[in-house]
């Protein structure tokens, strides 16, 4: 199933101390939090609200929502077996900030919902969706339980917050084509008989056409990472990684 990846919107950054601290207090002291939309977009309301941050740019829901995850990512001192209440869906693909890679296949896939995550201490036994049990060696590695976009409940995925959970991918255009390079490292979109889905790849060679109506049309051969295979595709099938 295809996934649409619509351009990120800019959003502004950067917190007072003071909302900071709001924020680390609140995972390291809450015993049920929300990654949703409603949670984040109730904090952001109290922050530009405050008389702290008048005359500060306003704090959208999707930061407060990125500021977590990347706690998570760094590892910080949060309460084992802290868990988030189920969050809203997200109905604007537009709004849509992350991709998780998926433990099934390796492919990359829009985050609907965070649903909740965990910290794993210790190696122990698990039963999966498919009601099979293996045995989870974790260590001290945070870990979020993820509702893919167009998925239901039964295809949701626990996944490593550090390697598997990503800011969303952006989709290349015409103007982008002049930019690119070999070596340079791209989501594709990978079309088979069976399957259509997004793998991690890198540019291996391009192909210069004239560009027409139809926009670009040059070739570029890639290499997915994940099997070595080769691919001629178009500017079309690929996506970048956001800018930082």
């Amino acid at each position: 199933m295809a996934r649409l990846r619509p351009r990120n919107k800019p959003v502004s950054s950067g917190f007072t101390n003071s909302e900071i601290k709001k924020m680390e207090k609140l995972l390291k002291q809450s015993v049920r939090l929300s990654l949703g939309r409603e949670f984040c977009q109730m904090i952001a309301a109290d922050f530009n609200h405050s008389a702290g941050h008048t005359g500060k740019p306003a704090v959208d829901w999707t930061e407060i929502q990125s500021w977590f995850l990347t706690r998570l990512q760094d590892s910080l001192e949060v309460p084992k077996d802290l868990e988030f209440e189920e969050g809203k869906n997200i109905q604007n693909t537009s709004e849509l900030k992350f991709e998780a890679r998926s433990s099934i296949d390796g492919a990359w896939y829009d985050v609907d919902k965070f649903l909740a995550y965990r910290f794993c201490s210790t190696s122990k036994v698990v039963s999966s969706i498919y009601h099979d049990f293996h045995t989870l060696q974790c260590g001290s590695t945070p870990e979020v339980c993820i509702r893919f976009v167009g998925f239901g409940a039964e295809e949701d995925e626990w996944v490593n917050i550090k390697n598997a959970v990503r800011e969303r991918s952006v989709p290349l255009d015409n103007k982008d084509c002049r930019n690119l390079k070999p070596g340079d490292q791209v989501l594709c979109f990978q079309e088979r008989k069976d399957r259509a889905i997004h793998y991690d790849a890198h540019i291996m060679k391009i192909e210069r056409k004239m560009h027409d109506v139809r926009g670009c049309r040059c070739l570029f051969l890639i290499q997915y990472d994940h099997d070595d295979s080769e691919e001629s595709v178009r500017l079309k099938r690929m996506c970048r990684r956001p800018r930082s």
